[in-house]
């Protein structure tokens, strides 16, 4: 039996009044799928910030931890040593990322740190300093201590009030912060929104596509299901190798800075939310180029050979936009430029071997 040819849009003939009454029903749909996306966007806004807070937190509590050890070995270190020791130098590398203590990795995790909940610190003294300090005290109670002792250490536990306060002091030494009142809690509906947004964009897209497929033939509605997963594939792909391989090493890099010039970083919560959410966006966007210039070799406006001939030059262009999208740092530009280029030549692979035929110019069935 032979499959049938019939179109699911055969019958949706409509007037432009009933293309009206559509679009309002698939925009109403939309907005309810909006509204419900940030009303559980709000009830996980503590989450959501969690995650985006990650690469802040992980890079800050790094450079918390080495700043102090690394301060008297860098302190006379130029900038070309300091960006030569940051590139090649590996365990420093690690140390950045957050990557030398399992146990602290876990905590990483979690994004937010929790705070302190004991009064007791634990101090590590030299048994041999001990034991002379008593003995000068009472000589007949506390003998000489051993050659041994010397070179053994102990901990002692002390407790009082005060060392929870310290505890929790130097834990929000290494945090994001908020310079208003109002700061936190209008951050926590910025990211519910977008949150929000970006959870009921499936849905709304969907709406979107019911709408316009019922003007599109099945030629055309299978370029758009081609052609839009592959756009979609790689906006995901964009953003997650921004979140997740470009923060880690432009934040250690940016970091080390302040522990060059012996500064203490304070990052304001909203600017890094902002940060963190606008760059990935626009790796997405970028890596869009193979559909870019696939587009334009259908529009007959470039050849595949164009692209190659002119290779060079649209390297040059690539480091100039990501020069401007991208932070004032050069490892950003650089993370950014690489794949680009990667994916230059994707583009041209595209051109070669997709059909060089328009489907606006195919008969229809």
């Amino acid at each position: 039996m032979a499959p049938s040819s019939k179109d699911l849009f055969d019958d949706s003939t409509m007037s432009f009044g009933e293309h009206l009454e559509v679009l309002r029903v698939h925009l109403w749909k939309a907005l309810i799928g909006v509204f419900l996306g940030i009303v559980i966007a709000l009830f996980q806004g503590s989450a959501i910030i969690g995650v985006v807070r990650g690469p802040i937190d992980q890079a800050l509590k790094a450079y918390g931890q080495t700043a102090e050890d690394d301060a008297q070995v860098l302190q006379d270190i130029d900038f070309w040593e300091r960006t030569k020791s940051w590139l090649w130098d590996q365990s420093g590398l690690d140390a950045m990322s957050g990557q030398d203590d399992p146990g602290q990795e876990d905590d990483l995790e979690e994004g937010v740190s929790q705070p302190p909940t004991n009064d007791t610190i634990r101090v590590a003294i030299n048994a041999g300093e001990l034991g002379n300090a008593l003995h000068q005290v009472d000589p007949e109670a506390y003998p000489v201590p051993s050659e041994e002792a010397r070179n053994t250490s102990i901990e002692l536990p002390l407790s009082a009030p005060e060392f929870r306060q310290f505890k929790i002091v130097a834990d929000r030494a290494n945090n994001v912060v908020a310079l208003n009142v109002q700061e936190p809690f209008l951050t926590y509906l910025k990211v519910s929104m977008i949150s929000g947004l970006v959870l009921a964009s499936p849905w709304v897209f969907y709406q979107m596509w019911l709408f316009v497929a019922a003007g599109l033939f099945p030629h055309e509605r299978k370029y758009v299901y081609l052609y839009g997963t592959m756009s979609m594939v790689l906006f995901v792909v964009g953003v997650v190798f921004c979140f997740y391989l470009v923060f880690p090493f432009v934040l250690g890099f940016l970091l080390g800075f302040n522990e060059m010039l012996h500064i203490q970083p304070q990052i304001r919560l909203s600017e890094w939310i902002s940060f963190a959410v606008t760059l990935p966006l626009l790796f997405g966007v970028s890596f869009q180029l193979p559909l870019v210039m696939l587009f334009m070799e259908r529009l007959s406006i470039f050849e595949a050979d164009d692209y190659r001939e002119k290779r060079r030059m649209s390297i040059l262009v690539i480091a100039i936009i990501s020069m401007l999208l991208t932070p004032a740092d050069p490892i950003s530009m650089l993370l950014m430029m690489f794949p680009l280029c990667l994916l230059y030549e994707l583009g041209i692979w595209l051109c070669q071997m997709s059909p060089p035929k328009s489907p606006f110019e195919t008969a229809t069935a």
